[in-house]
């Protein structure tokens, strides 16, 4: 994992006030959101052609973070369609307020990834990971689609791509130690996976908290090595319940301890020098029998 990203982030007239605060660092400086030197008016002669003019700068940057709501779907629809072929850095697209067709058309035009909005640093800094590290992450070179695309009859790419995301796997193996806002980005990323496919509501939901029960109660039983009572009193569950949602899962807490066995180093072999050997009985004469007055005679009396 590298120890610095950089970001480039592309503003315009209409998405500055809600992007300009999150610029900086973040993920305690292992990720830097830099605005470009240029302020887009998307209502200006020339303005689609503004993504295609920065190619060469966006260079220097690991990512492109391009801003886009509502009023300027349009403009970034046609700014990645001019662009195609022309960007060697991955864009990826910091949503807000779009629907899955919006969605949609900007994955056909290059965007290589998504942020919604709320911005979360946390899952900005593995997505970007994910794409350096991804040969899918260049952008593609393909003929340009038109405007405005209906969703495909076959969307089984993306059912595949909410269920097998690498990105939502690493939150997954690693979810008991991030904060509430880190899992709140994890649950909106894997419902945007889900926003272009057939599934229904439910079935999305449904599939969603699944994955985050079954990595839950993994990372607790791997954390209290297999003790279920320990793991269930940490989940603030009844041990009941706890073990229905391992049996939901076909979760053994057998492996967690057998792993935890493992990571216990043997004790030291002894040496002959620190044997303890056992106490030799002491032979007690014939004569003297327990009883009263049996050892007088071997003790001085308290007068004498």
């Amino acid at each position: 994992m590298r120890e610095r990203l950089d970001c480039a982030v592309l503003l315009t007239r209409c998405t500055e006030e809600w992007v300009q605060p999150l610029l900086g660092q973040h993920g305690g400086g292992r990720l830097h959101l830099h605005a470009l030197d240029v302020v887009i008016d998307i209502d200006a002669d020339g303005a689609s052609g503004a993504l295609g003019s920065v190619a060469m700068t966006l260079r220097r940057h690991d990512a492109c973070l391009l801003p886009v709501s509502p009023s300027t779907l349009s403009w970034a629809r046609t700014s990645l369609s001019l662009a195609t072929g022309r960007l060697h850095t991955p864009v990826m697209a910091l949503v807000r307020d779009l629907t899955a067709a919006g969605l949609h058309d900007l994955h056909e035009l290059g965007v290589a990834d998504f942020l919604r909005d709320p911005f979360c640093g946390h899952e900005a800094r593995v997505r970007i990971e994910r794409l350096l590290d991804a040969p899918r992450a260049a952008v593609r070179a393909r003929a340009v689609p038109s405007a405005v695309a209906e969703a495909p009859a076959d969307t089984a790419y993306a059912t595949s791509r909410a269920e097998f995301d690498p990105a939502l796997d690493q939150v997954c193996e690693s979810i008991m130690d991030h904060d509430g806002s880190a899992l709140e980005a994890y649950a909106i990323a894997a419902a945007s996976r889900s926003a272009v496919s057939r599934e229904s509501f439910r079935e999305a939901k449904s599939r969603v908290i699944e994955r985050f029960e079954r990595a839950y109660i993994s990372a607790a039983l791997g954390r209290h090595a297999g003790n279920i009572a320990m793991a269930a009193r940490a989940a603030q569950k009844h041990r009941r319940a706890f073990w229905a949602l391992m049996r939901k899962h076909d979760i053994d807490a057998a492996p967690y301890r057998l792993q935890a066995a493992a990571s216990v180093p043997p004790l030291p072999e002894r040496s002959p020098g620190n044997i303890v050997r056992p106490i030799q009985p002491v032979a007690v004469p014939t004569g003297l029998r327990p009883g009263a007055g049996a050892y007088s005679g071997l003790f001085p009396s308290p007068g004498g």
